[in-house]
């Protein structure tokens, strides 16, 4: 039994995992890695194993860092399923779909500059058809269900509280007369966030796989973010200018359009008109609304209030198609715009910088994780000025980074929930930059747990550890 680490090593994207378990081999994860033009160029390399020798694959959840490179699995070789939760499932049909539709189109466009220069074309990344081929293979199932990938592997996904479907997976393993349990985080959620439960506590574990996105830091009380987000929102409506909010389509939006409805009319949102300006956030969108039953007890009882219809504001506008969104930008003041992407690598949210981020009276919001290389990232370190399509924009806008809406815990809830494994674990961190990584090792071995930080292509050798784990459940 071996489990090999293939990405999200000592970096916060690209997670995948080979665990190998007598003659079978299963995959956990297959993101995108991201973070700039040289980091994502290494998606197109080979994998470092035959994609047509695994048997199964796992996903913790619909994230394109744990998702987006499906389609490439599927074109090397990859015939089995991927198994992942249900409402997981809906969200990486539209995650991956979307992804494909980019990768073409900005293949077309760098194509037609090729031409003019006689140079060689450029292949998309992945094609739509590679990602039809990815969506077709999903499997899905239900929390709290083991059930068996393959022969000698039992599986359970808890619910991570990271987005919809997000899933901690259970895995007990036998092969040869040998039992041992592994556990993977995935992403976990942070406690007492909008919308979702909070992460289910695992037991025990032989080998504990756990993120460690903040696992130096930890947010802001939810007291604070709520007044935080309240003042800047009311400072912005004295200013007379517009509200930027770059937000990732799956998990912040929801968590913002519920939130700015709990507090509708304490922030006075019906003076502002709020766009929802991604095609992608609107699809997610629909697809939370399907699933009431993953919500917590707070979530369910507001929309279970005739007046409260799910993820809808009285003045919210929808705008999928791209004529609808241009028209935004003739809007000089008082529009609360959510655009893609969350990291601003992307989507519409660059448009509006070139058309608002150069303004003294724009406010713009920083609601999530921005990984080192992105333009996010470089607005909430202090960049004084950004390049978008060749052309310097210089930021005018007071940039606001509320970091207390994490969808990730933080260094304490890390801590506590690895401290509710009884009989402690070997513990290996992955998905953090080196920072932040080393600062939780630290922290959990303070604490007695044995624990790594892999480097790419490194392994664990599970028969190398005690096997204390508690027997399977049966598997339906």
């Amino acid at each position: 039994m071996r489990l090999h680490f293939h990405g999200a090593t000592r970096e916060v994207t690209g997670s995948c995992m080979l665990l190998e378990v007598g003659d079978h081999r299963v995959l956990i994860d297959c993101g995108l890695i991201q973070g700039g033009g040289k980091q994502e160029a290494r998606n197109r390399a080979p994998f470092p194993f035959d994609p047509g020798s695994l048997d199964a694959v796992i996903l913790t959840h619909a994230h394109l860092d744990h998702s987006g490179r499906l389609p490439l699995l599927r074109a090397a070789g990859y015939q089995g399923p991927i198994h992942t939760h249900s409402a997981g499932a809906a969200l990486v049909d539209i995650l991956l779909r979307d992804a494909a539709f980019l990768a073409e189109r900005d293949a077309a466009i760098e194509n037609k500059k090729r031409r003019r220069r006689h140079d060689e074309p450029v292949e998309p990344t992945y094609t739509v058809a590679d990602a039809e081929q990815a969506i077709d293979a999903l499997v899905g199932h239900a929390y709290d269900e083991p059930w068996q990938p393959v022969p000698g592997v039992t599986v359970r996904l808890r619910d991570a509280g990271h987005i919809l479907g997000s899933a901690i997976v259970e895995m007990w393993l036998e092969a040869g007369g040998e039992r041992r349990k592994v556990v993977f985080s995935g992403d976990l959620g942070h406690a007492g966030a909008p919308i979702l439960r909070d992460p289910a506590q695992v037991g025990d574990a032989d080998l504990l796989v756990m993120e460690s996105t903040y696992g130096d830091r930890d947010h802001r009380s939810w007291e604070e973010t709520w007044a935080e987000l309240g003042e800047i929102i009311r400072n912005a409506r004295a200013s007379r200018g517009n509200i930027l909010a770059p937000a990732f389509a799956v998990g912040r939006t929801q968590e913002l359009l519920y939130i700015l409805a709990r507090h509708y009319e304490e922030w006075e949102l019906g003076d502002w008109s709020v766009f929802l300006d991604s095609p992608m956030a609107i699809e997610a969108t629909k697809v939370y609304a399907r699933f009431p039953e993953l919500y917590d007890a707070e979530t369910a009882a507001f929309y279970a209030e005739p007046e409260n219809h799910r993820f809808q504001l009285p003045n919210l506008r929808l705008t999928p198609q791209a004529e609808d969104s241009m028209a935004i930008n003739r809007v000089q003041s008082g529009a609360l715009i959510i655009a893609g992407s969350g990291m601003c690598n992307g989507g519409r949210i660059r448009h509006h910088f070139k058309h608002n981020l150069w303004r003294r009276n724009c406010n713009v919001i920083m609601v999530g994780f921005q990984a080192q290389g992105t333009p996010g990232r470089a607005l909430v370190d202090g960049a004084r000025e950004l390049t978008l399509w060749g052309e310097p924009v210089r930021v005018g806008a007071t940039v606001h980074t509320v970091g207390g809406l994490s969808a990730h815990a933080g260094r304490s809830e890390l801590i506590a929930w690895a401290e509710h494994f009884a009989n402690g674990p070997r513990v290996a961190l992955v998905h953090g930059e080196s920072g932040a990584m080393d600062s939780l090792a630290e922290a959990l071995r303070s604490r007695d747990f044995g624990v790594e930080t892999p480097e790419e292509g490194a392994h664990i050798d599970l028969l190398q550890l005690p096997g204390r784990s508690a027997e399977p459940p049966a598997a339906y």
